[in-house]
């Protein structure tokens, strides 16, 4: 399995793309076959400023107003489409979810502290 991924950082925001790609798919698209049956399933996280602050001065200062993070995951539970979700596949989505957003909360931290 390989992962492929998109970021980028500026002024207006963060954000982090990827997807997990099959290594034998993305073969066969890299000698020119049909890239319609690669199986992408993107996830990703974008933080974006939550409006402005102002330092103590009472200067407009853009970074220091907060943030808004949103995350989102694309997930093959079951490849049968009317099937219905257990209680465990909701479970570790719920528990996919905590963990990411604690990681990136956690990284957000330590790199405003440094």
């Amino acid at each position: 399995m390989l992962i492929l991924q998109e970021s980028c950082t500026d002024s207006t925001g963060s954000y982090v793309i990827y997807a997990p790609v099959d290594i034998a798919a993305m073969n066969i698209v890299l000698s020119g076959g049909d890239p319609d049956y690669v199986a992408l399933l993107p996830s990703g996280f974008a933080i974006l400023p939550d409006g402005p602050g102002f330092n103590p001065g009472g200067i407009h200062d853009v970074r220091s107003g907060g943030a808004l993070l949103t995350v989102a995951f694309q997930i093959l539970v079951d490849s049968v489409p009317t099937a219905k979700l257990s209680l465990g596949s909701v479970a570790t989505v719920n528990n996919l979810i905590k963990c990411t957003v604690e990681r990136i909360k956690t990284a957000v931290t330590s790199e405003n502290d440094a």
